[in-house]
């Protein structure tokens, strides 16, 4: 069975400000394009549709173009999508009754009554059916009274910690999978393999800040035959060959700078032999890049075919360079951010964090003092301050 498999679409979504409509209406294109040369079987969209919960009208019309195009490709093509955890369980499902009638097939939200099971399309190759199990971005307060009920009428109940790794498992145990057929997992989730971390990136790392970020080991999901991740923007296997993150269609920071994009095209084979995977390249309008140098080496590095693409400029002179930004704006059209990094600078703030920390109590009191008063502490205060902290340092001593 030819699969293509792509997620992070992240319809809507700007950078520094600057809209990617454009880009990602072309890396849209090209699946599209892809998918009426190649004809796979099946396109699997593993989640994050849109950058928003609510996403604009401009958003929605994008993605409805996008499969309006899948939609005309004869013969059709089912699509198989699931949220993540940028998308709105209940937007995204809106008219999936009727996106149905036409293969689009929409999870949206994990199981979370008794009679309700994962969406499950069941489709045939000449080496018989395979099994799309559709699990969409899952947090543990959504199933844990369920799988707490099922426990409860079983006699037992949940023991320790109820974290995404026992979600998943707990979800996963209830459809009653069966291994002598050819099983496909479709997932939104962080998926580690023990030592072997996935590549993360700006975007990721500021979720795990956030707790948005939280860690499922594969055992979870090695039964199946193929596992088709969304949530890492980074095309890569986790653990196991057949346990792939596609990566987003477009870079989407800086940090992607080095990734190449594309759709992760996988061949499935007889029950048991490996998968067959190739990269079909995609690329915008513009590329996100990073530019590191003096101001006349970043300037002179400026050409008609790159002088458009987003870029984050590192500034490395060690003499002040007068009117740099309107320099560096009149050859650059699309800037993300400005720095500079130098060995002045960075003697400045070594200084400063010296200084911050030879601060004595006293000292770091008179100066928050004047900052919320406006005025310098007087000398009674002051005295009145040390006798306080040396009570204090006194106190501890004694234990």
């Amino acid at each position: 069975m030819h699969i293509f498999h792509i997620s992070d679409l992240h319809i809507g979504k700007q950078l520094n400000g600057y809209s990617l409509r454009k880009n990602q209406e072309k890396v849209l294109e090209q699946v599209a394009a892809a998918a009426k040369s190649e004809k796979p079987d099946v396109i699997l969209i593993c989640g994050d549709i849109y950058d928003k919960t609510v996403p604009s009208g401009e958003a929605y019309q994008m993605f409805d173009h996008f499969l309006e195009s899948l939609g005309d490709i004869r013969p059709q093509i089912p699509a198989l999508i699931i949220a993540g955890n940028h998308d709105s369980p209940e937007r995204l499902k809106f008219a999936s009754s009727f996106l149905e009638k036409h293969k689009i097939y929409i999870a949206a939200l994990p199981p979370q009554q008794p009679e309700e099971r994962l969406k499950k399309i069941r489709l045939e190759d000449e080496c018989g059916p395979v099994n799309f199990y559709m699990l969409p971005f899952v947090k543990p307060g959504m199933v844990r009274q369920l799988i707490q009920r099922e426990k409860e009428e079983q006699g037992e109940e949940i023991q320790g910690e109820f974290g995404y790794q026992e979600a998943v498992e707990a979800i996963l145990k209830r459809e009653k999978i069966d291994l002598s057929e050819r099983n496909v997992l479709l997932s939104h989730q962080f998926y580690t393999a023990g030592e072997n971390r996935p590549e993360t990136c700006d975007s990721e790392l500021a979720a795990a800040a956030a707790g948005g970020l939280d860690e499922i080991h594969i055992k979870a999901v090695e039964m199946f035959d193929y596992v088709a991740l969304g949530h890492l923007h980074g095309f890569q296997s986790v653990g196991r060959d057949y346990i792939c993150y596609s990566g987003s269609p477009y870079k989407y920071s800086v940090s992607e700078e080095r990734h190449k994009k594309g759709i992760l095209s996988v061949k499935l084979g007889k029950k048991g032999e490996p998968v067959e995977k190739k990269r079909i390249p995609l690329s915008g309008l513009q590329d996100v890049r990073k530019e590191q140098g003096t101001l006349e080496e970043v300037l002179g590095r400026a050409t008609e075919e790159n002088r458009k693409d987003f870029v984050s400029i590192t500034l490395t002179d060690e003499k002040e360079t007068y009117n740099f930004r309107d320099k560096l704006e009149e050859v650059y059209e699309y800037i993300l951010d400005i720095r500079i990094d130098n060995e002045r600078i960075r003697k400045a703030i070594e200084g400063d964090r010296e200084e911050l920390r030879t601060l004595t109590p006293l000292e770091s009191f008179c100066e928050f003092y004047q900052a919320v008063r406006h005025v310098p502490i007087s000398q009674e205060e002051a005295e009145v301050m040390e006798q306080v902290i040396t009570g204090v340092e006194r106190m501890g001593e004694d234990g």
